[in-house]
């Protein structure tokens, strides 16, 4: 029987870059010049530090530029509220890796609503969408796709 996975994982490898591009974008900004900043990447996620909150936001628009330059989706992005340690805030930047219990249960949901003769089975982290026909298998795909539901989805392991 013809199936699929719903996955939701993010290249590290692209964000490592990104955060080094962002660097040396910092590295030349003239509002930057004498301003303790930087990024940092750090296991999974990015620490940004700079002297005000203000310059965290800068530095965040700046981190989302450079990974949307990479095709990392920016909709992955989960930042931290930020913490202040003397003169120095910092920011955590973490990614949302893997479907939650919640978000599993919203695109059954959403599968189910449509009325698709497809079934879903939640697996750990991933979903597991089978069906007698590729056609709905396509149509299952297509509706995830369309539906804004706030983190990025890979599809993958398509057999017929």
């Amino acid at each position: 029987m013809p199936s699929f996975d719903i996955v939701s994982e993010i290249n590290m490898e692209e964000v490592r870059n990104a955060t080094e591009n962002a660097s040396r974008e910092l590295s030349t900004r003239f509002d930057f010049r004498g301003i303790e900043a930087s990024f940092e990447y750090k296991e999974k996620t990015v620490v940004m530090k700079a002297e005000a909150e203000f310059q965290l936001q800068q530095m965040e628009s700046m981190f989302r530029t450079a990974c949307s330059k990479r095709n990392v989706d920016t909709s992955s992005i989960d930042v931290k509220p930020f913490d202040a340690h003397g003169k120095t805030y910092r920011q955590t930047i973490a990614f949302k890796e893997g479907i939650e219990q919640p978000m599993a249960k919203k695109i059954v949901k959403l599968i189910k609503d449509a009325k698709l003769k497809v079934q879903t089975a939640i697996q750990g982290e991933e979903l597991r969408v089978t069906g007698k026909k590729r056609d709905d298998l396509q149509q299952a795909m297509a509706l995830v796709k369309g539906a804004d539901l706030g983190q990025p989805f890979q599809f993958k392991n398509f057999r017929d």
